[in-house]
């Protein structure tokens, strides 16, 4: 089963568009998306260094459109494609990567929310000196205290032994004064205190935008960087992916539920290395591949063929599905179980495991067609329940 994923800020180096350009289509698709962000990405991801594209507001847009545009690359027809891949996931921006990827949002509409994201996480950290370290090794319930003594936030918890702790820059020297035992204290080099508290200001603004929005249901499993879990429903994607600008991202959960489904290949995009590095310690037995320059492409489509599988999810004009967010027992509730018609928001059922109990709702309503789970049963992640008819339900 494949998985593709995108990377997050810190993933991207000097020059590393370089020889992506030297194409003339992918070329002329990166201008089209540079475009309508309004940046010379170009620029940036061939002339500009380190520093520079360090910036939050360069940085995030470049991430975007080269994993977007990459991805055309790989999978010259998409609609053919969604059939093949098991999951898609991004690591905090990348997350709109892997929204327009799934045909959640457009790619037009992801450029414009990762401009402004990126503009208004930079506003939010000029705010107050602020930045991101992190921990290597340790134990983990150490780890965690440490951080908390003092006052810093676990803004990513990666696992494979790797946790992110960001604050303010006192809090986070006080910290490399007083580390955890058996730790490696590492300072990142980006512009301010991520997915915390600090970034209140950027979620108000994107909350904002979202608003104006459209979207669709996911046509692949999107894993939410928020939980884990598979999200089917267009606007609680774009939800979290504005919530999560203040919270942390648990790319931990987001690779358990990797694993639940099955994973046998996951693919990063471009520039890649980051998240691949993790799968390798966290996802043993899980091949990998880093796609970093474009003579890598038939290598990486070979990949994609050798590890690609029908997918669980199918949707058509006439129908909907419901899935499930996580692996666990579904319970249905016994009001839907009698309903012929369910509302926008019914609750259906919900999927218990060891760790939580997850209420599933029909985020669109409509004619129940199909229970394809009965209670009970075991479930995976983003495993179709129900089987909706839109027709005669609020728009």
């Amino acid at each position: 089963m494949l998985v593709i994923v995108a990377p997050g800020q810190g993933a991207q180096t000097p020059g590393f568009l370089t020889p992506w350009l030297e194409d003339p289509v992918f070329a002329a698709r990166f201008d089209w998306l540079a475009t309508v962000a309004g940046i010379d990405l170009a620029h940036y991801g061939t002339e500009a260094d380190a520093e520079t594209i360090r910036d939050t507001k360069i940085a995030q847009p470049l991430l975007v459109a080269t994993g977007l545009v990459a991805a055309l690359d790989v999978f010259p027809h998409p609609a053919d494609t969604f059939s093949r891949i098991g999951a898609v996931a991004g690591h905090s921006v990348g997350e709109l990567t892997a929204a327009a990827g799934a045909r959640a949002i457009t790619a037009e509409q992801a450029m414009v929310l990762v401009r402004e994201r990126g503009n208004a996480m930079a506003a939010a950290s000029a705010t107050t000196a602020t930045g991101m370290t992190a921990v290597l090794g340790g134990e983990r319930d150490e780890v965690l205290a440490a951080i908390e003594r003092h006052g810093l936030t676990p803004a990513n918890d990666n696992g494979a032994g790797q946790v992110v702790a960001a604050g303010t820059m006192e809090q986070l020297a006080a910290f490399a004064e007083d580390p955890p035992a058996k730790a490696r204290l590492i300072p990142l080099s980006v512009a301010g205190a991520f997915h915390t508290t600090h970034m209140a200001p950027a979620v108000e603004r994107m909350g904002s935008l979202a608003r104006s929005v459209s979207t669709h249901d996911p046509r692949t499993p999107l894993i939410s960087n928020r939980d884990g879990q598979v999200v089917h429903d267009g606007r609680e994607v774009l939800r979290r992916i504005v919530g999560q600008i203040a919270n942390p991202v648990r790319w931990d959960l987001c690779m358990e539920t990797m694993s639940d489904l099955g994973v046998t290949g996951i693919l990063e995009m471009p520039p890649a290395g980051t998240l691949t590095g993790i799968a390798k310690r966290a996802l043993k037995g899980v091949e990998t591949f880093a796609l970093k320059t474009p003579d890598q492409l038939d290598a990486a489509r070979d990949f994609c063929d050798k590890h690609g599988e029908a997918s669980q999810i199918e949707t058509t004009p006439t129908w909907r599905m419901v899935v499930s967010p996580a692996k666990g027992t579904f319970h249905i509730s016994p009001e839907a179980a009698e309903r012929d018609l369910l509302g926008a928001g019914d609750v259906i059922g919900a999927v218990a495991s060891l760790r939580d109990r997850t209420d599933i709702t029909a985020a669109h309503g409509g004619s129940v067609v199909e229970w394809l789970v009965e209670d009970g049963d075991l479930v995976s992640p983003g495993q179709p329940l129900l089987r909706l008819h839109p027709e005669g339900t609020p728009s």
